[in-house]
């Protein structure tokens, strides 16, 4: 037949077809190019976007990295919960701050420096509630030479039962570390603590150097041989070494213990502001030695967490700019005398009123006091 179409299989009108009648099976695959179409150039929008996804998941990874490892590493050595008659709980959330003389993790060259002395064992410096709720946030301090009713205690470490007894805060710390200091707080103050914060000299130390150092402005020429200050009347910004030198003298103050609290809260208040800036939340490799800083000194209890501790730093912050009220605990004698020697007597009724305001979340009204003097403004 001719003038047919052509079909498959062949190449067209009388054109015989030139493919093999048989393939062989070992010849190779005839390679086939496939040119992609040339990518148009990212915009410099597109590009800036993509580089702030992998920005932002680099320092989410490293952020939860950060708060995993530190979680982990904080010593949760207080059990709030054992102890036994505790007050209600109460509205709000109350924590104690505590900054003790542990000279943990401190060199003998670290300790002379620093002028801390060798003393072993363990007392408190500086005790503080401060309570956060829907009526803002209120720092109270506790003299550690405070007059108080110390419970019967059992020391676990060597069986020995010291009975309750009338003593001076500070002993119950000694006594009993901070299970029983925290039973005594409870006991005195009606006041449920939901969570505990200590931290001692070499931790503090490390934590304002992990932040640059601390400005603090202080009204007078400060020279303190114990505790190895010496400041000139002025603003500056103090290191590890003199902030803590600062938060510990109490010889050149004219309220003695009263007057180096009111010198802890403005030097922690503004540790706070320091350490919960935003460049420093927002920046896991700022952040992370902050949060890590003293880590081998700080205790707290079972139940903290990071973020309880962050919150911790944010509430001292928001006392500093005015969102929140510091004080000290009302007192009427700061040099009672008694057979421990001499000490503070709290006033018992505005403290009480304190006490109940705290505990049940209501507005404090009670300002600060001291004998002889009209009560301070409250801050």
């Amino acid at each position: 037949m001719s003038g047919g179409r052509a079909g498959p299989g062949r190449c067209g009108p009388n054109v015989p077809d030139q493919r093999p009648l048989f393939r062989d099976e070992d010849a190779p695959e005839p390679l086939v190019v496939r040119r992609r179409a040339p990518k148009e150039p990212l915009s410099r929008r597109r590009r800036l976007t993509r580089l702030a996804i992998v920005t932002v998941s680099a320092l989410l990874v490293a952020t939860g990295s950060a708060y995993i490892w530190v979680d982990t590493q904080m010593n949760r050595d207080v059990d709030l919960e054992k102890s036994a008659n505790r007050p209600p709980l109460g509205k709000g959330t109350n924590y104690l701050i505590v900054g003790s003389d542990s000279r943990a993790g401190l060199s003998a060259e670290a300790k002379q420096s620093l002028s801390t002395g060798s003393a072993e064992g363990g007392r408190t410096d500086s005790m503080m509630v401060l309570h956060t709720g829907a009526n803002g946030t209120t720092m109270m301090s506790l003299p550690r030479d405070s007059w108080v009713r110390v419970p019967s205690y059992v020391r676990p470490e060597t069986g020995r039962r010291y009975g309750e007894e009338q003593n001076k805060l500070n002993a119950a710390y000694s006594r009993g570390g901070p299970d029983l200091l925290v039973q005594t707080i409870e006991r005195n103050t009606g006041i449920h603590i939901n969570h505990y914060a200590e931290i001692g000299f070499g931790g503090f130390v490390d934590i304002v150097d992990a932040v640059g150092g601390v400005r603090m402005c202080v009204p007078r020429d400060i020279k303190d041989e114990k505790s190895g200050l010496d400041l000139k009347k002025g603003c500056q910004t103090l290191d590890g070494g003199k902030a803590l030198s600062f938060v510990r003298q109490r010889k050149q103050e004219a309220n003695g213990d009263l007057g180096r609290t009111a010198n802890q809260q403005k030097f922690l208040a503004a540790l706070a502001k320091k350490a919960a800036t935003p460049g420093v939340l927002a920046n896991p490799f700022a952040a992370f030695p902050t949060v890590s800083a003293g880590l081998d000194t700080l205790i707290v209890d079972k139940t903290m967490n990071l973020q309880n501790l962050m919150s911790l730093f944010q509430a001292m912050k928001g006392v500093t700019q005015g969102s929140g009220k510091q004080l000290n605990v009302p007192v009427s004698n700061t040099n009672l005398k008694t057979s421990k020697g001499s000490a503070v007597q709290w006033d018992t009724a505005q403290a009480k009123r304190l006490f109940g305001q705290l505990q049940n979340d209501q507005p404090v009204s009670v300002p600060s006091s001291l004998p002889g003097r009209p009560a301070a403004a409250v801050q």
